[in-house]
């Protein structure tokens, strides 16, 4: 079978230093982090400058032209403090010798809005604000590449819906009365996105989230059979990059939970019990239809240039995300078990690892028979506001404002449409009634669970199976500023729960570490049926995994299986085997479907069949 190189995209972070200065010493680690996982290219979102002089740009090219030189390929966009304090002709000036020159730029914001195509992959690069200003272009540009590439990305500075930013509350509900060019476009703008399957990446939140962002339905309907196989969510992946400068934002507003389910998120602010700093290197590994992601953050007490490297001469790069896709997938999102009880599950609100099947093109069969999930981390919001100006803004009064939050941002709570993070995400500040109060909360977050299917390999009888979702979560729990807290001890914050009582300390699983390294993390017992496709000799076949070496060994022996179906029971108690199967997973061969393997899993993995020995 032909190899199918990768093609490796890093995050840079936002690198403001403070002043006159860029922030040198994070940069430097981020830079050299994923240049040992041998980048090809790398995005920096934006606030490469605090003041954009050029005292800054020399800061900054100097710290990149060697990894230019390398053969890194860098395609940088201009974010707020650029956009407020540097001149065009000096952005231009310093960044035409990293922007590429087969870029191809958007009418009237050359070097601002440009893309380039590297491999199977389109790479569209957005100034500060300009989502709505571009979002044509965008579409033109998509729809024109669309038959010859597998993947879009899109990276800008910030947002539609962000973390503490986002274009969302900015732009329409706390926007300008008449400034309806996102208001027009917002719904085409997820649903395209989701259509299309668009990676987005930002900067300017300096802290790290990974979050879906759920899609209009109806758009552009479009009819499905049973013949088209799978279909994915209406949603797309949206990623803030995280930090690598000398200051770090606290989380505010929460998630945006009627359009948001907030997958990851990981900040550090030097202040409120955050003791660090957090550098953030992210990771997007393409190859062919399949993406590898991987974040990682080193923690620091940097916070000057004059202070040196630090931690950062040697930093302790852990684990912190990761997912693996391919475009012809399934998915869901699993809810954590803190829903509570009598809560209506309006179709999606449940944490039991159950699916639909999922089919390959050969004709194999996959689904989710069972398992909880137990372990999920949690993370708290602090209490902000929201403003409107008579005459001025688009809200005409203070309940106007509340009725656009919930429009477009929050879930309205009622029996019918429960809201996990509170019944009361939007009041009135009766004191002032030129705003709107959103009370901190705290936030329980979701697994996003995918089945992919990648083609056959070489010692593989069916096509591959990925499962990936289940061990990203280990039972963190962080203040809005990112101190940590203990979710076994500590209560959430007061009005957390739909009932307005606080979110109660959860019992996690004996595996869940409260730790952020993934690499020691083991996620909740989840049950995987495969089904081979039919017409095979299923007796001269086993069920496999792809080991760390990227060899495929079966998940156990054939005189380890356990014959007939699978039984719920076996979550509590495992059936009795021989001695020497004590240390292989669970694994069952119903013959009364014949080609019907099950087994019990700990960790994400990728499953085929291979012949039998």
């Amino acid at each position: 079978m032909a190899t199918i190189s990768p093609l490796k995209i890093g995050l840079l972070p936002d690198t403001q230093g403070g002043g006159d200065n860029v922030s040198v010493h994070p940069m430097e680690a981020v830079l050299a982090k994923l240049a040992s996982e041998g980048v090809d290219i790398v995005i920096p979102v934006g606030d490469l400058t605090d003041q954009g002089t050029t005292r800054e740009f020399e800061q900054w090219t100097s710290v990149a032209e060697k990894y230019r030189d390398q053969g890194i390929e860098f395609l940088p966009l201009m974010g707020n403090h650029e956009d407020s304090y540097a001149y065009t002709v000096e952005w231009i000036e310093n960044m035409k010798h990293y922007i590429p020159e087969d870029a191809v730029h958007m009418s009237g914001a050359e070097y601002l809005d440009y893309y380039v195509v590297r491999d199977n992959v389109l790479i569209i690069a957005l100034r500060y604000y300009h989502l709505p200003v571009a979002f044509q272009w965008i579409k033109g540009v998509v729809e024109q590449h669309s038959d010859k590439v597998d993947h879009v990305v899109i990276a800008s500075h910030d947002g539609l819906i962000g973390a503490k930013y986002g274009e969302t509350r900015e732009m329409i509900v706390e926007g300008t009365k008449n400034d309806d060019r996102l208001l027009h476009q917002w719904d085409d703008i997820r649903h395209f996105f989701s259509k299309h399957d668009v990676i987005w990446v930002q900067g300017h939140e300096h802290m790290y989230q990974r979050s879906v962002i759920e899609a209009s339905v109806g758009i552009e309907a479009v009819s499905w059979t049973r013949d088209d196989r799978n279909y994915r969510l209406p949603q797309y992946t949206q990623i803030i990059s995280g930090n690598a400068s000398y200051k770090g934002y606290e989380f505010r507003y929460g998630e945006r939970e009627l359009v948001q389910a907030i997958i990851q998120q990981k900040m550090n602010t030097m202040k409120n019990g955050s003791d660090t700093f957090d550098a953030n290197a992210s990771l997007l590994t393409f190859t062919g239809q399949r993406i590898d992601y991987a974040s990682w953050f080193a923690e620091h007490t940097i916070t000057s240039n004059e202070d040196g490297p630090k931690e950062l001469e040697s930093p302790n790069w852990t684990l912190l995300d990761r997912f693996t896709r391919t475009t012809d997938r399934c998915e869901r999102l699993v809810y954590p078990n803190s829903i509570p009880d009598a809560t209506r599950p309006v179709m999606v609100l449940n944490p039991s690892y159950r699916t639909n099947e999922c089919f390959a093109a050969d004709g194999s069969v996959a689904k989710l028979l069972d398992g909880v999930n137990n372990t999920f981390n949690r993370v708290e919001s602090r209490t902000r506001s929201m403003g409107w100006t008579q005459g001025f803004s688009r809200a005409e009064s203070q309940n106007d404002l509340i009725r656009l939050g919930y429009q477009f941002l929050f879930q309205v709570h009622e029996r019918w449409t429960p809201n996990l993070n509170g019944n009361n995400r939007l009041i009135p500040n009766m004191d002032d009634i030129s705003e709107v109060v959103i009370p901190e909360t705290t936030i329980d977050l979701k697994e996003h669970l995918t089945m992919s299917w990648a083609p056959a390999e070489e010692g593989t009888q069916s096509e591959v199976m990925i499962i990936s979702g289940t061990q990203g979560q280990t039972g963190t729990f962080s203040s809005a500023y990112g101190a940590p807290k203990d979710i076994e001890i500590d209560s959430g914050l007061p009005g957390s729960q739909p009932d307005g009582t606080a979110k109660a300390p959860v019992t996690l699983p004996p595996t869940a570490t409260k730790g952020w390294d993934l690499e020691q993390a083991v996620s909740d017992t989840y049950v995987v049926q495969f089904d081979a496709p039919r017409g095979k000799n299923y007796e001269r076949l086993n069920l496999a995994v792809k080991t760390a070496q990227g060899d495929w060994a079966p998940l156990a022996d054939r005189q380890c299986l356990v014959e007939g179906a699978y039984s719920s029971q076996y979550l509590q108690k495992l059936p009795v085997r021989s001695e020497s199967c004590s240390e292989t997973p669970l694994v069952g061969y119903d013959r009364n479907h014949e080609g019907r393997w099950w087994a019990l899993m700990n960790k994400d993995a990728e499953f085929a069949l291979i012949g039998a020995d």
